[in-house]
């Protein structure tokens, strides 16, 4: 069994229930060596949400909920890892594989061949989001690990929610694994590392915001974040006199889905589009790929103004275009995650308008909440700007029956009932919804998802409370007892 090192707060009832997890688990690890057990929580996107990838800013808070990865040396040349977040059969929530597969002495395997190597069957590709932090730790910093590993994953971040448990997972893997290998990464840094995980080994197209607020994020705080790439701004309060809440529609979604991918795809056919339309000088690097030289927007189409976009732009993107069509006339996208499909069919229109418009709606909620959101009026200006944002959801493609009829509901209840606003969160197409109301109103938040499993007969649940990202929360070190 194992102890907590050194001073800690030993009333801390997360701290207290990640050592009995491990203590349930104690035959995992080996009883003579000490384990390090990091934590990152998971998010709830409030404003901001698909245009990451465009470069807008986002506002995010740190959820109370998170992910533990607690990790040891060991002697074996392997990687154990064992999830207790996962249903299923015992041999697919424990997997091992030989650690000179994911860092071979002759060099750091490149992430095409990771992802191959990590992701081959889908029930264990699960495994990629822990065994791909130690190929990009080996891949950035040659780092190697003597012998090998084992890493226990305990998680209260549902999965497919859109509550980012993946980003909440890369964040704290990374964590305790720099901890073994003692390496001080910086948060933005840490973030960065959990998203090439994401991109290069797992192969989910998401952008950044979800591993910066599990790593930098602050209890209570709405983290300010400009995707360019991804600049930390600030992290605003939200007034005593409001509330946010996630409601899980119980419709399960991913980023690795093909709605996510196709609207991103999208997204960059338009920004491909304007710089057309703009004159600027595009030059092909790679089948379907092309570098904008881009000195008036900086590659982003959040740079682009809701004025310009309507009045210069916005009839001359078509609302829907063929992939084949498009890559005879452009070449390709500046994307270097996804590619252009030329057998399907791409909504270009609303999914280049969506980031445009939602960095403005972002602004101008962080405007508001900057204020104090004192009045009544500016408070519903802030659910209006949410309601703005899930129907542009919608109109990408990324809507689903579920969230719109949350979101609907709590329009109609209305600031008379202390609701003010809602919205789908993350990826789209299900997870979670997010709602601005009165502080001290989860009695109607309950009610409201009472009525839905009533009428949809899908079951629901509850988010709320805030917690510190990674870096917030030190890695503890626990030491055999005796």
């Amino acid at each position: 069994m194992w102890r907590l090192d050194g001073p800690g707060d030993t009333r801390d009832p997360e701290l207290l229930h990640a050592i009995s997890v491990v203590r349930a688990h104690s035959a995992f690890f080996d009883p003579s060596r000490p384990l390090v057990a990091a934590r990152a929580p998971g998010r709830l996107d409030v404003m901001g949400g698909i245009a990451d990838y465009s470069g807008s800013l986002v506002l995010e808070m740190p959820l109370g909920v998170a992910t533990w990865v607690v990790a040891q040396a060991s002697d074996e040349p392997t990687m154990s890892v064992l999830s207790t977040a996962l249903d299923g059969p015992p041999a697919e929530r424990e997997l091992t594989m030989p650690m000179h597969a994911l860092a071979p002495a002759a060099g750091p395997l490149d992430y095409p061949a990771a992802h191959a190597l990590l992701t081959g069957q889908s029930h264990k590709a699960w495994g990629a989001y822990v065994a791909g932090a130690v190929v990009v730790l080996h891949h950035e910093f040659g780092r190697v690990f003597d012998g090998g590993l084992r890493c226990l994953v305990h998680s209260d971040v549902p999965i497919g929610k859109g509550l980012s448990s993946s980003a909440a997972l890369e964040v704290s893997t990374l964590r305790a694994l720099a901890a073994l290998a003692d390496l001080a990464i910086a948060g933005r840094e840490l973030a960065l590392l959990a998203q090439r995980v994401e991109n290069l080994v797992v192969g989910a197209p998401c952008g950044i915001m979800d591993q910066m607020t599990s790593a930098c994020g602050e209890r209570d705080h709405l983290l300010v974040l400009i995707c360019q790439p991804a600049e930390l701004r600030d992290h605003v309060r939200l007034p005593a006199e409001l509330q946010l809440w996630g409601i899980d529609s119980g419709i399960s979604h991913a980023v690795s889905g093909a709605d996510y991918t196709s609207v991103r795809v999208g997204a960059f056919m338009g920004y491909r589009i304007l710089a057309q339309e703009a004159q600027l000088v595009t030059t092909p690097t790679a089948e379907g790929r092309v570098v904008v030289q881009d000195p008036a927007w900086r590659g982003y189409l959040a740079n682009v103004t809701p004025s310009t976009w309507r009045s210069r732009f916005r009839e001359r993107v078509p609302e829907k275009m063929e992939g084949r069509s498009f890559l005879v006339r452009y070449g390709g996208i500046t994307d270097a995650v996804t590619r252009v499909d030329p057998d399907r069919t791409y909504a270009v229109r609303a999914c280049t308008e969506h980031p445009i418009d939602e960095h403005h709606r972002v602004r101008l909620f962080h405007g508001l909440l900057e204020g104090g959101a004192k009045t009544e009026e500016h408070r519903e200006l802030l659910g209006e700007l949410m309601y703005e944002s899930h129907a542009s959801y919608g109109a990408c493609g990324l809507g689903s029956d579920g969230t719109d009829w949350l979101v609907a509901r709590v329009r109609k209840a209305g600031p008379a009932a202390g609701l003010y606003g809602a919205k789908i969160t993350g990826g789209g197409s299900g997870g979670t919804v997010a709602v601005l109301a009165a502080a001290g109103s989860r009695p109607e938040i309950e009610r409201l998802l009472t009525e839905y499993g009533r009428e949809t007969g899908r079951p629901g649940a509850i988010f709320g409370g805030s917690s510190h990202g990674a870096l917030g929360t030190p890695v503890r070190k626990l030491v055999p007892e005796g």
